[in-house]
């Protein structure tokens, strides 16, 4: 019989290591999954191209003012400011 009281004590034993052991793994498990949830920073989103329609004179006219803008502040040369008003009223 002691043989016996040894085998049922060395299971036990074993088998709540195995659940303690489970049970921290599990727990761990569940911390980095809650953390990885929290709401990150939003990405900022791209800007939507202009819709097709009435809006498209005014988007020209915002980037040609803002197009002189530029070139009175001095950022633009007169060839670049010349190109960027092109491609802007060929759209």
């Amino acid at each position: 019989m002691p043989g016996l009281l040894r085998g049922v004590a060395r299971t036990a034993v074993v088998a709540g290591t195995a659940t303690a052991v489970s049970n921290r793994v599990s727990r761990r498990q569940g911390q980095r999954w809650s953390a990885q949830e929290q709401p990150q920073p939003a990405a900022p989103q791209p800007v939507a191209a202009p819709p097709s329609g009435g809006s498209v004179g005014t988007d020209r006219i915002t980037a040609l003012k803002e197009l002189a803008q530029l070139k009175a502040q001095g950022v633009l040369t007169e060839a670049e400011f010349e190109a960027e008003k092109a491609r802007i009223l060929a759209s």
